[in-house]
């Protein structure tokens, strides 16, 4: 089966920078595939390149089988793509919104209200699809937009921090249509500033560092991947983070984390470790704990572990991310 995205050596430069490395990356039919990276990793700049919005200096890049070099026009007619911000006209409704970009696409009066009554019943936008978009909240106008991106009926659709800025319950939704859209058969690269949102969305993650791919796996197969496992613990008086870090110490060579304002110690302890041993330990040093748990780390920590920094919010550069 050909792969959705391929590639292999792919290096860009912007003057003395390497914004892309030899990158090597393969995406499989049928995933949501995250790329996650520190700042300035090389992350929006890969999106570019497979969006052909920018040409590779090196390596082999190809999209559904087809050269991004050499069949621009044809990778454009299988992917979608939506930014970091909605791009709707506030002024139009949402369903003037996406007829207009699908007769941008070509197809015909009858046709382009057909696929808008399609999509708008995709993403749940149909009760309020004759309002104006300026009346939409964050998640509605992030879903239309989403929604410009599906009226040609890409086969890849590229999401470079799709839920940026929204609330809480935005983000959910947001998950929920794009969960949806891959049942129905559409591919998905999706860059993210939320390591939660991989976790939940991804069937497969890419860590790029320093423009070059350092580890990729499913979320539990790169969490497995460090090797250790991690024993949190929530105590009910501040006054007691000290002791209870002091006792951890016990259990690992991993100096504990604390966090003062959460009131949670946490550290990384071997694979041998059991809940009932820490709970032993933090037995005897008499503190009021109110939760205490072994787990598997977080993509968080993973990510602090392959990278040695953590995930920002922002890239440094546009030409360099």
């Amino acid at each position: 089966m050909t792969p959705t995205i391929e590639a292999v050596g792919l290096t860009k430069r912007f003057g003395k920078t390497k914004a892309l490395d030899g990158l090597d990356l393969v995406a499989e039919p049928g995933q949501v595939l995250a790329i996650l990276g520190p700042n300035g990793a090389g992350k929006t700049t890969f999106v570019r390149a497979v969006a052909t919005l920018l040409t590779p200096d090196e390596g082999d890049l190809r999209v559904s089988g087809h050269d991004v070099r050499r069949e621009p026009e044809a990778v454009r007619r299988v992917i979608g793509l939506a930014g970091q911000y909605a791009a709707v006209e506030p002024t139009m409704t949402g369903r003037e919104n996406l007829e207009m970009v699908a007769r941008l696409f070509g197809l015909d009066r009858r046709s382009a209200r057909a696929t808008t009554v399609r999509v708008l019943g995709q993403l749940g936008l149909d009760e309020v699809a004759d309002r104006r978009a300026k009346t939409y909240s964050g998640g509605m106008r992030r879903k239309l937009d989403l929604g410009a991106s599906l009226v040609g009926a890409p086969r890849l659709l590229l999401l470079d921090e799709p839920t940026t800025g929204l609330d809480p319950r935005s983000r959910i939704e947001l998950w929920d249509a794009i969960r949806g859209l891959v049942e129905l058969g559409t591919d998905v690269l999706l860059t993210t500033q939320y390591l939660d949102e991989a976790d939940r969305l991804a069937s497969r993650i890419v860590i790029v560092d320093h423009g070059r791919a350092v580890a990729a796996g499913t979320p539990h197969e790169l969490k497995q991947r460090v090797g250790r496992s991690v024993v949190e613990v929530h105590v009910r008086r501040r006054e007691d983070l000290g002791r209870v870090a002091m006792a951890l110490r016990a259990l690992s060579d991993a100096e504990p984390q604390v966090e003062d304002a959460t009131r949670r110690v946490r550290v990384a302890v071997g694979s041998g470790v059991r809940l009932r041993e820490a709970l032993g330990t933090l037995d005897d040093a008499g503190a009021e704990v109110d939760d205490v748990s072994l787990r598997l780390p977080t993509l968080d920590e993973v990510f602090l572990s392959l990278t040695g920094r953590e995930a920002t919010t922002d890239e440094a550069a546009p030409d360099a991310a």
